[in-house]
């Protein structure tokens, strides 16, 4: 339930990755295994996942509610944040570049992933125009989001909330998880829709992502390091353009210098956990 509650706050904070979070803790093998067969030792993979989704639903309550108000007052500035929290992720990529047999040519897969990162969140940009103009993001939006934070989440480095972000879908997610705070049903059905969605993508996806990292070590960390900086650069983007009549520069700079400070907390955390993890086993 702890190490759930250490992942819940890196599922839903845009630049900490759950995966990464998970490797540090030393569950990062036993979650994929749980999730690649899922209907494989039933009984040992609901030991396993249901303390952990306890500790995810407890850690998602909390930041719901800390967000809901950052997104009504502070907009501009929580995008700064956001961009803290993924820089801090920059030197965790190097790390697991530097552990593998590195090739120059590798540099090829890292620039066509920062050029495809932009590109994405270039391409979605309508969507997050139209997503804004609504009330509320459709039901396809949210499930598109839902299916690319699958892929994104078993990733080592890289955020599934960096794909809500980019298709338009965060703060509407977080506003429907307050609703459900609050007793009300009308963010079930996006949250719904959002959850099997992102449940799908895991389980088809866990399997070929193993099997990349294993083969191909050296150029998917080299993707993974390409995609977070272009990501990081499309949302600085995102910010800058935003309007938001109360943000002062002094707010965005303390804003991004407390998301890389939390970022870098984690990983120092996670480091610590699961080595104390290793030595007792």
């Amino acid at each position: 339930m702890f190490c759930g509650f250490f992942l819940g706050f890196s599922i839903f904070a845009p630049g900490i990755s759950g995966s990464v979070i998970a490797i540090a803790m030393g569950i990062y093998h036993e979650l994929l295994a749980a999730v690649a067969n899922p209907l494989k030792n039933i009984k040992k993979n609901l030991a396993f996942l249901l303390p952990l989704a306890l500790g995810i639903l407890v850690s998602a309550a909390v930041f719901v509610i800390g967000f809901k108000y950052l997104f009504e007052t502070y907009e501009k500035a929580l995008y700064f944040l956001f961009v803290g929290l993924i820089a801090g992720n920059l030197p965790v990529a190097v790390k697991e570049i530097r552990k593998t047999d590195f090739r120059r040519r590798y540099l090829v897969c890292c620039f066509l992933a920062f050029a495809a990162a932009l590109a994405f969140i270039a391409l979605t940009s309508d969507i997050r125009t139209a997503v804004k103009e609504e009330s509320a993001a459709p039901l396809y939006t949210v499930a598109l989001g839902g299916l690319l934070a699958g892929v994104t989440f078993m990733v080592p480095g890289m955020s599934a909330s960096v794909m809500l972000i980019a298709t338009g879908v965060y703060d509407d997610v977080i506003s429907a998880g307050y609703s459900l705070l609050r007793l009300e049903t009308a963010g079930l059905l996006p949250l719904g829709v959002l959850i099997l969605c992102t449940a799908v993508s895991v389980v088809a996806t866990s399997k070929g992502i193993k099997a990349l990292f294993g083969r191909y070590p050296g150029a998917a960390n080299c993707a993974v390091l390409g995609f977070i900086a272009g990501s990081l650069a499309g949302i600085l983007l995102q910010g800058l353009r935003m309007d938001d009549a109360g943000f002062e520069w002094f707010h965005g700079a303390a804003m991004a210098a407390a998301g890389l400070g939390l970022s870098l907390l984690f990983i120092v955390l996670g480091n610590a956990m699961g080595k104390s993890g290793r030595e007792a086993v």
